[in-house]
This record gives C-alpha cells, sequence and structure tokens, in this order.
C-alpha cells in the first residue's frame, strides 16, 4: 500500500494496484467474432512481428489483432485505423495499412471488438501500454 505524507489541504492518495495471477491450470478461450461476416475488401495493418504477451503464448502477429485475431475496419481512412496506426508507429511496430483478405488469418470487425469491451489475450506491460488507447 502507498505511503501517505501528512500534508495540508486535500490529499489524493493511489494505492498500490491489485493484480490477481492467473490460473495457468485453467483453459483458456479466446473472444472470437462470430458474426460470420466476409471481411475481404476491408483494411488492416500489418506491422513488425509482435509477440502476443501472454506467458507460454507462442502467437506472433505480423498485423494488429486483438485475440489473435486480425483487427479490420471497412474504410482506409477511418478515424480509429489511423488512431491504431499512429500508436503503433510511435512504439516501433512499422505499420502498414493493406487490404485484408482470409489468407492473412481470421479477422474481427474493429466496432464488434469494441462493442465487445475490447478483449485480448494479454496486456504488454512497457513502452507504449495505455499510453495512446486510455485503456488499462
Amino acid at each position: 500500500m502507498a505511503e501517505r505524507e501528512e500534508t495540508e489541504g486535500p490529499a489524493v492518495v493511489v494505492d498500490d494496484p491489485i493484480l490477481d495471477e492467473p490460473d495457468l491450470d485453467q483453459d483458456e478461450e479466446l473472444w472470437t467474432d462470430d458474426s460470420g461476416q466476409d471481411y475481404t475488401g476491408w483494411f488492416c495493418v500489418r506491422t513488425d512481428p509482435w509477440p502476443c504477451p501472454a506467458a507460454g503464448c507462442q502467437f506472433v502477429a505480423t498485423f494488429l489483432t486483438a485475440s489473435h485475431l486480425v483487427i479490420v475496419w471497412p474504410e482506409m481512412d477511418d478515424p480509429a485505423l489511423l488512431r491504431h496506426c499512429a500508436a503503433a508507429r510511435d512504439i516501433g511496430r512499422n505499420p502498414k495499412v493493406m487490404t485484408y483478405e482470409a489468407g492473412f488469418g481470421p479477422a474481427c470487425s474493429y466496432y464488434q471488438w469494441d462493442a465487445a469491451g475490447n478483449p485480448v489475450h494479454a496486456v504488454r506491460r512497457g513502452d507504449g501500454d495505455d499510453r495512446f488507447y486510455g485503456k488499462k
């Protein structure tokens, strides 16, 4: 717990975060886009290889992904796509917008993923975390 110094007036105290250790014995089921929609022709963002931050996971993404699904947008100039490209650029992932093809792997609509609460396999702790997306 963070220590509090005595000061005059109101003070804000921030406690250390409480983290729950993952249950590694429990099978994990990743979120999926169950819409059945064909996203061929939508837009995605190819990046330099980026390993999944989940402990023991061997998945290496070469696109912006969520729960190992390629995130796609209907328009190349979608503000959310551009915002995510900028964030990827700023942490050195070398993003490039491309037209999505089914051969890239399973995909999910950015907006369906967002409506589902932005599920991910794990969150990387380090440079770039939450700095651009405003999420913790």
